[in-house]
């Protein structure tokens, strides 16, 4: 037994429900055998860190919903918060076939779900203003002629904004919530400003606000954002820094707590 980069356990399964290319990985946490392919899609530490940082309602009913889901990474860890359903949205067929599966494999049917659809439309298999929680790990990089691409044509949708643009993706999440509805994304700094504009022009308010580093020292890497929709312009938190690794380069407590639960 080993673990992946993203706290995941690798384990060797034959089982019938996996492809050629692909592998088995455990989220520890939530016991739950996720279906990976390095050729396609396998979920990073970004992942893990914006489904430890949503809010869900415990108990109280919810719609929570998992856009960009790709092969479900989010909204299986985030099964360990709640006891709603959580539905995920994927584009891509390839990644939505492998969540399902992934699904079936653990039989968390009840709890798990994903909708094949563009984001841009998702208003025709869910009802505006329904949803109480969504959380993103969106594409981050703008879609220039001078952006460095991957030739492989899911990461390339997956990293670039070449099916759903920042703006889109604001406007569709106030769509989808119900007023006073949170949101939360992982995204990178340098787009800060880009995304506080997005979400201004379409209802929603930034609450709370978490930057990620790969060690003291460095450069924020990565940033966590909570929203609300409709929620008043003042009370914005910035929550205290989260380093990745500590001194000796090692992870840090914070997120081996989050990775492993130690």
């Amino acid at each position: 037994m080993s673990f992946t980069e993203n706290g995941a356990v690798m384990v060797i399964d034959k089982d019938t429900l996996l492809k050629e290319g692909e592998r088995l990985d455990v989220l520890k946490r939530e016991n739950i055998q996720i279906i990976q392919s390095p050729s396609v899609f396998s979920f990073s530490l970004d992942a893990v860190l914006l489904a430890d940082f949503a809010d869900l309602p415990r108990t109280r009913k919810a719609t929570i919903v998992d856009f960009c889901s790709g092969n479900g990474a989010v909204a299986f860890l985030l099964t360990g918060k709640t006891k709603n359903p959580i539905i995920g949205v994927e584009v891509q067929d390839q990644l939505v076939d492998m969540a399902r599966r992934t699904v079936q494999l653990n039989a968390i049917e009840e709890r798990v779900s994903f909708v094949h659809a563009d984001i841009n439309d998702i208003t025709q298999h869910l009802k505006a203003d329904s949803v109480d929680v969504i959380t993103c790990n969106p594409p981050y990089f703008k879609d220039l002629s001078d952006s460095t691409k991957n030739n492989l044509d899911a990461y390339t949708i997956a990293r670039h904004e070449i099916l759903l643009t920042l703006p889109q993706l604001m406007n569709q999440t106030s769509r989808l919530l119900k007023m006073n509805g949170k949101a939360y994304f992982v995204h990178r700094p340098d787009r800060f400003f880009e995304i506080l504009d997005a979400m201004r022009a379409n209802r929603l308010a930034p609450k709370k606000i978490r930057f990620i580093y790969p060690y003291e020292g460095k450069e924020a890497n990565m940033i966590l954002i909570e929203a609300i929709k409709d929620g008043k312009e003042e009370g914005l938190k910035i929550l205290p820094p989260l380093f990745i690794h500590d001194a000796s380069r090692e992870y840090s407590e914070e997120v081996k707590a989050i990775l492993f639960g130690e």
